[in-house]
């Protein structure tokens, strides 16, 4: 039992340890306590075996010290470093920084760190973060490819190493690893369905780079909606994105468009960025949305509520994607020992928010 008398001596020592500025570790505390390093390591685990006193002081001498315990070497005893690498195509996208709200709200929940890398939509700075985030022996990768990726080598190899990785938003298709997804298609479907639904009948789809699937599956949608609205599909009003940014590409298209004898009537753009560049341009001629051009996005920025008019676009709950994402990759991470993980996939549902930008006056 430890006396008054010794916490009162045992204070006085780890003050002047904390003075030194030493790095304490787990044998310091047991020789300041006179008890094994075994006994001081379950007690810092809460272990049945130790006394509920023997646990207190432990825990309150650690607590003093300001001990941590040692990532680096826990890491390398159990193989894992406790860090998930997280690549994104562009951290001020608002839909991406809800993903890494969810991600990070999961992996702290789980004893995880995160390190994120950008790849500014770019291949090259993709397989680059890859290979760092790999040399800093992450724990496994969670990735929203970018709109140059096309190929999946520096993909493959990761998952060749038995490094769990899941896609979140943007995937590939044919790597055989988990994703979790937003219902891109119905998004797309709801969205031109609206805008059919107000009476337009030459809508054009302002489309995101051919080479990603939810470019894909939000063109059909797209496409689905027209034919079940009795409307044909022309191809001259579909668009796929070129090489600036989503924003001033639209603009510039935007004010092409906006030339043309029969020219279209509405907008659905493959992401709000898209959209707020169609906006721009057609404010930028003295023309009216939705009266001379009606605009549908899709995410839900936060700057589509503040902007005149507000912007109806397609919600995704990028929050849950995060926190689905990082469960998947975790619970892969920690089943690695049992053998192949079957990969999973998650679609989560989107919500189509009507706003003045695409509502027809009567």
């Amino acid at each position: 039992m430890f006396t008054e008398l010794f916490l009162y001596i045992y204070n006085i020592i780890l003050t002047e340890i904390m003075k030194q500025g030493t790095y304490i570790t787990i044998k310091d505390l047991a020789r300041e306590l006179n008890i094994s390093p075994s006994t001081v390591s379950r007690a810092l685990k809460d272990h049945p075996d130790i006394s509920k006193e023997t646990t207190k002081v432990v825990k309150d001498l650690a607590k003093k010290l300001n001990y941590q315990p040692n990532s680096l070497a826990m890491g390398l005893r159990q193989n894992k470093s406790n860090t998930i690498g997280v690549i994104i195509p562009q951290i001020v996208h608002f839909f991406f920084s809800t993903v890494i709200s969810g991600i990070e709200d999961v992996a702290y929940s789980k004893g995880y760190s995160v390190i994120i890398s950008q790849s500014n939509d770019g291949f090259d700075r993709e397989k680059f973060y890859i290979q760092e985030l790999y040399n800093h022996r992450v724990d496994g990768f969670l990735i929203s490819v970018s709109k140059e990726t096309a190929s999946s080598e520096h993909i493959d190899a990761i998952i060749e190493k038995g490094i769990p990785l899941v896609f979140f938003d943007r995937a590939l298709e044919g790597v055989a690893c988990s994703k979790v997804l937003v219902d891109d298609f119905t998004g797309a479907y709801e969205a031109t369905k609206h805008l059919v639904e107000q009476g337009y009948t030459r809508i054009a789809h302002f489309a995101g780079p051919k080479n990603l699937s939810i470019s894909q599956k939000r063109l059909e949608g797209y496409k689905k909606a027209l034919m079940d609205g009795g409307l044909g599909i022309d191809d001259n009003l579909i668009f796929f994105e070129g090489e600036t940014t989503n924003e001033e590409y639209a603009y510039d298209l935007t004010l092409k468009l906006l030339k043309q004898r029969s020219r279209p009537q509405a907008i659905f753009a493959n992401n709000d960025m898209a959209a707020i560049g169609a906006r721009s341009a057609v404010i930028s001629k003295g023309l009216k949305v939705p009266d001379d051009m009606a605009i549908v996005g899709f995410s839900n920025w936060m700057l589509t509520t503040l902007i005149d008019p507000p912007m109806s676009t397609v919600d995704q709950p990028g929050f849950e994607m995060g926190q689905e994402a990082a469960k998947l990759l975790i619970k892969e991470i920690e089943s690695r020992d049992a053998g192949f993980v079957e990969p999973e996939t998650i679609t989560l549902k989107t919500q189509l928010i009507i706003r003045e930008s695409s509502l027809r006056k009567s």
